[in-house]
């Protein structure tokens, strides 16, 4: 198994980013959070896990092993593959999830595309106990870090993703009165990407 992935940033996508490992062009599936941080150009280091299925190999990167642990905890619920794991902790972080879940938050956890009320049910009965309660961190660096620097995360993002500089500036500008003292980086970046493609 690859258990992480470390080399250049060589291109970042809507859903994945290419990291080049020894002249090897490896692509990651990752979510619109963890994207954020990456910049074409930039080292980065991402914990993986690998996806094994009959007619394809899939690589998944995550912010970090927290993160990564959780991805492969949520497909021990019946029902959850890859892909919802994946959008789980695309629309909540690692604390909120666990929140949800300890506090049998069904309401929370079916925000999440692909969960429904009996799917948020089956969830919360197989992994209650096995979660663990939240660390109390939201994000790497903590909240306050989180609200200070979700700009430049976002505008990193987009430039990542090939905006111009004036643009994600633009973007970043329509989406701020969004953002509230806990910003989720994630959907003010998906919220920065729709206000783009109207342009």
């Amino acid at each position: 198994m690859i258990a992480f992935v470390q080399g250049k940033v060589a291109a970042v996508t809507l859903t994945s980013a290419v990291v080049e490992v020894g002249g090897v062009g490896i692509e990651l599936q990752c979510t619109p959070g963890t994207l954020a941080t990456l910049r074409a150009g930039q080292p980065a280091t991402l914990p993986t896990s690998m996806v094994v299925r009959e007619d394809s190999l899939t690589l998944f990167g995550f912010l970090d092993d927290d993160e990564k642990g959780l991805f492969e905890l949520l497909q021990t619920a019946s029902g959850v593959g890859p892909k919802v794991a994946q959008s789980m902790l695309a629309v909540l972080p690692p604390d909120d999830l666990r929140a949800a879940v300890a506090g049998e938050d069904v309401k929370t956890l079916t925000r999440v595309p692909g969960i429904g009320q009996k799917g948020a049910q089956r969830i919360i009965l197989e992994l209650k106990d096995r979660i663990g309660a939240p660390s109390g961190r939201r994000t790497p660096g903590g909240a306050a870090s989180t609200a200070a620097g979700w700009r430049d995360q976002v505008h990193q993002g987009l430039v990542g993703l090939g905006w111009s500089a004036r643009e994600a500036e633009k973007a970043v500008d329509a989406v701020a009165p969004d953002a509230d003292d806990a910003p989720d980086v994630g959907a003010l970046l998906r919220a920065a990407l729709r206000t783009l493609s109207k342009a």
